[in-house]
């Protein structure tokens, strides 16, 4: 249950919730104040409003209850000005890491002048292998922070560690929680509590419905700035890297009132089948896809084969907005 209290009767309801011995938790989340109870407890709804009249109780019949739809129609997240969630697909590219400050610099450049409006890069790679290029730590994160106030695109970087939030969140406009981290529910909830915008993504091997009670820790601590993001699921197939599940995106656009974006580099992993899937995506209803592009994908250090050059991805652009208008969004 949600309850949406009267301005200035939080405490009467929290006071009257406590002694019935309801479990709650006390939100502020998107502008306004709620009082969320646990799904499992019984609220007797005469209760709340003996203390609170004009308190409005939606009863939730999900176990996530805060990304529900069923209290919000739509979220629109907000990255340093650049709206997710509205009439307009956005865009994220860069490359998969940062490597050197001339590789990020001629990124950006590149992919702002084809229409991109957030500017994406790992400084911390979660790798399968130890032996792999791991990024560059801090000083990536000082890159990307350097090259987006040169070039004016907001920035997107992955977490790792708990340890690590306070610092990425210094330097990030946007914090991504990995595939990898799709269910480390501590990470999620410190990455909650700076109120930076989040980009989560899900797990290789979790449900729309675990992808969204994950969204639900980091809105618990009153962040309501979260985006989903769709990046692959594994499979028996293996023609392509990951299986891109375009019903998942459709299935949380009606679930959630949270901004959904793709990912369709890592299931593609080759770069000739990232702009048929990134289209896809946009057909389908994604508020946002994120996609990597370096200036010579053959050099990079990680992910080489599923990175688009800058020719590509002005193609993918040119076509994305196609697509987008086709269906009523601008890009």
């Amino acid at each position: 249950m949600i309850i949406r209290v009267t301005p200035g009767r939080i405490n009467d309801v929290a006071a009257a919730l406590d002694k019935a011995k309801v479990r709650f938790r006390e939100v502020k989340l998107l502008g306004e104040e709620l009082i969320v109870t646990w799904p499992e407890d019984t609220v007797d709804e005469k209760l709340v409003r003996a203390v609170d009249a004009g308190a409005v109780i939606i009863n939730i019949k999900t176990k996530y209850q805060l990304a529900s739809r069923q209290w919000r129609q739509r979220s629109i997240v907000d990255v340093s000005g650049v709206k997710i969630g509205g009439g307009d697909l956005i865009v994220a590219a860069g490359p998969c890491a940062v490597e050197s400050y001339e590789e990020v610099k001629e990124t950006a450049e590149a992919v702002k002048a084809a229409g991109a409006r957030l500017l994406r890069g790992g400084a911390f790679k979660p790798r399968t292998s130890p032996y792999s290029f791991q990024g560059l730590g801090v000083d990536g994160l000082k890159i990307l922070r350097r090259v987006s106030d040169e070039v004016g695109l907001p920035v997107v970087s992955e977490v790792l560690d708990t340890r690590m939030v306070e610092v990425v969140a210094s330097y990030v406009d946007m914090i991504q929680i990995g595939a990898r981290n799709a269910q480390n529910f501590e990470l999620i909830k410190e990455a909650g509590r700076t109120g930076k915008p989040i980009l989560l993504k899900r797990g290789m091997g979790n449900t729309v419905e675990e992808w969204l009670q994950a969204a639900e820790y980091a809105m618990l601590e009153g962040n309501g700035n979260v985006v989903l993001c769709e990046r692959g699921i594994r499979t028996f197939e293996n023609a392509t890297r990951f299986t891109l599940d375009l019903g998942a995106v459709v299935a949380a656009k009606k679930l959630t009132h949270l901004p959904v974006c793709v990912d369709p580099s890592h299931p593609a992993g080759k770069r000739d089948y990232v702009i048929p899937l990134a289209l896809a995506a946009v057909a389908a209803g994604a508020d946002m896809i994120i996609v990597e592009v370096h200036p010579r994908p053959w050099e990079a250090l990680s992910d080489s084969e599923q990175q688009l050059t800058f020719d590509m991805f002005t193609e993918l652009m040119s076509k994305a907005k196609a697509v987008a208008q086709a269906i009523g969004r601008g890009v």
